[in-house]
C-alpha cells in the first residue's frame, strides 16, 4: 500500500471559496483501498508553496495528487487564461525543486482537456473521469515498479454504490464552514440533458446515478456535528431529477427532524411549488436555476429541454414560496441577435424576487456538441488548442453592442450582474462584513 498526499490546486474564490469535495472523495476510496492518505488544501494556507513543501518533505508521500478543478472563470470579459491551471503548474514545479516524487493530476479540468492539462502542468500522469478505481488502480501499477501510461482512463462509470463516500479532513471542512459559510456534498451524478456546451454528461454520464439518501443525511450530520457547518450546497448537475430522488433527500432531512440550510442547482423543467415547499420545509432556502439563455430562440440554440414559459413558471414558484432564486444566463450563443438579446432582456426584467447573473459568449470544450458547430460554422478548426479560453458568439449579433447594452441597462440595478466581474468588489465586502453562503439571496425583497 501506498502514503498518497492529495492536493488541491484551487485558489479560486469568487463567487466563495469551495470545500474540495472530489479530493475528500478519492481520499475516501484511498483510504478504504487500504492506502495512507493525507489532504492538503492550497487554498487553506493562502496559496503559499513553502507551507506545501514543508508538509511533502515532512511527510514524504510514495506518489503526490493534485486536484485541479476549473480551466477558467467562464467570464469572458475578465479572463486570466490559463490563471487557475497554473497554479497546478507551480505545485508541480516546487514538487521538482523539492524531491524526485510522481506526481499525478486528476480533477474535473484534467478530465476535460487531460493532454493538453498534462503537457502544461509537466505532471507524469493524468486520471481521466472518476478517480476513485482509477487512481488506486494507477498506484499498484507504480507500487509494483511497472511504467503506467500517462494518461489512465476509467474502464467504465461506477455503479451508484461504488461511488465512494467522502473522507472528510475536519480541519478543512471547519476552515470552509468559517471563510465561505458553505460545504459541498453530492447526492447523485450523471446529467441526462444535451446542453450545447455542457462538460457534464462527458465527465459524470447521461444517467443519474443516485445516492442512498441516508448517506446524504449521514455526511451532513458528520458535517454539523464535526465541523459546525449549519449551510450547504447539494453539488449535483440538476438536483431536481424527473425519478424525485431529490424529494427523497428532502424527506429524509425532514424524518430525522435535521435542521439544515441548503442550496442547490435545479432546472426550470417540471420544478412545481408543491414539490418546492418539500424543499423548504427540509432547509431550502436558495434555489440556483441554470437557465442559460431569455429567449425561446436562444434555448432551442442552447439545446435546453425547456421553454421560457417554463422559466417563468419555475420562478413564479419559488417566489410563492418565498425562496429566493437566481438566474444564470448566457447572452451572445448560438441563435443569438440583436432582437433576441432585447426580448432577453424584457423577459427578464418582468420578473420578480430573483436574481440575474449574465455573461457573454459561449466557451468551447472538447466533448460538448458546441465544438462540432463551431468547427462547421468556421469559428475554430479541428486542430484549434482550446486550453486557453475560446469563446463562441452567434455570427448574427454585435458583440460589442450586446455588451454595452447589458452593462448600461442593468448598471442600476443590483439584482441584475453583467459583467460578472462587476459584484466581485461587491461579494469581497458583504464577506468581509460577515455574510455567508451563496450571498446573492440577500439582494432579494419580498
Amino acid at each position: 500500500m501506498s502514503r498518497v498526499l492529495l492536493v488541491s490546486t484551487n485558489l479560486c474564490t469568487i463567487p466563495y471559496a469551495v470545500f474540495p469535495l472530489g479530493m475528500a472523495t478519492v481520499a475516501g476510496a484511498l483510504d478504504r483501498a487500504g492506502h495512507e492518505v493525507r489532504q492538503f488544501d492550497l487554498l487553506a494556507v493562502d496559496g503559499d508553496v513553502a507551507q506545501y513543501i514543508a508538509v511533502l518533505q515532512a511527510w514524504s508521500p510514495d506518489v503526490v495528487c493534485l486536484s485541479v478543478r476549473n480551466l477558467d472563470s467562464t467570464d469572458s470579459l475578465s479572463q486570466d487564461e490559463d490563471a487557475l491551471v497554473a497554479s497546478a503548474r507551480d505545485v508541480v514545479a516546487a514538487t521538482r525543486t523539492a524531491g524526485s516524487w510522481p506526481v499525478v493530476i486528476g480533477g474535473p479540468a484534467v478530465s476535460i482537456l487531460p493532454e493538453e492539462v498534462l503537457a502544461y502542468t509537466a505532471a507524469d500522469h493524468a486520471v481521466v473521469g472518476e478517480g476513485e478505481q482509477t487512481l488506486c488502480r494507477l498506484l499498484d501499477e507504480l507500487a509494483a515498479g511497472r511504467r503506467p501510461e500517462p494518461i489512465l482512463r476509467p474502464r467504465g462509470l461506477l455503479d451508484a454504490d461504488e461511488i465512494a463516500p467522502p473522507l472528510y479532513d475536519l480541519e478543512l471542512a471547519r476552515y470552509y464552514a468559517e471563510r465561505s459559510g458553505l460545504l459541498n456534498v453530492q447526492t447523485k451524478r450523471g446529467c441526462p440533458f444535451h446542453c450545447i456546451y455542457c462538460t457534464y454528461p462527458h465527465l459524470e454520464g447521461r444517467h443519474y446515478r443516485n445516492i442512498d439518501p441516508t448517506q446524504v443525511v449521514d455526511h451532513i450530520e458528520q458535517l454539523q456535528r464535526d465541523a459546525g457547518a449549519q449551510e450547504f450546497f447539494f453539488t449535483d448537475s440538476v438536483v431536481n431529477d424527473p425519478g424525485r430522488h431529490y424529494l427523497g433527500v428532502a424527506e429524509e432531512l425532514l424524518r430525522r427532524a435535521v435542521k439544515v440550510r441548503w442550496a442547490a442547482f435545479f432546472t426550470p423543467c417540471e420544478l412545481s411549488r408543491e414539490d418546492l415547499a418539500v424543499c423548504k420545509r427540509s432547509g431550502l432556502y436558495a434555489a440556483e436555476l441554470g437557465t442559460d439563455a431569455a429567449s425561446d430562440t436562444t434555448l432551442a440554440g442552447m439545446h435546453k429541454p425547456f421553454s421560457f414559459a417554463q422559466v417563468r413558471a419555475a420562478n413564479e414558484a419559488c417566489a410563492a414560496e418565498r425562496i429566493p432564486v437566481s438566474h444564470f444566463v448566457i447572452f451572445g450563443g448560438p441563435g443569438e441577435t440583436q432582437e433576441t438579446v432585447l426580448e432577453g432582456i424584457a423577459n427578464l426584467d418582468a420578473f420578480d424576487h430573483c436574481v440575474v447573473l449574465a455573461t457573454s459568449g459561449v466557451r468551447i470544450l472538447p466533448g460538448s456538441p458546441l465544438r462540432q458547430q463551431a468547427i462547421e460554422e468556421g469559428v475554430i478548426t479541428i486542430d484549434t488548442p482550446l486550453l486557453n479560453p475560446v469563446t463562441y458568439f452567434s455570427p448574427a449579433v454585435d458583440i460589442e453592442w450586446m455588451n454595452r447594452h447589458l452593462a448600461a441597462t442593468w448598471a442600476p440595478r443590483p439584482d441584475r450582474i453583467f459583467p460578472p466581474s462587476r459584484d466581485n468588489h461587491r461579494l469581497q465586502l458583504l464577506q468581509n462584513m460577515g455574510m455567508r453562503g451563496v450571498i446573492w439571496d440577500k439582494l432579494i425583497s419580498y
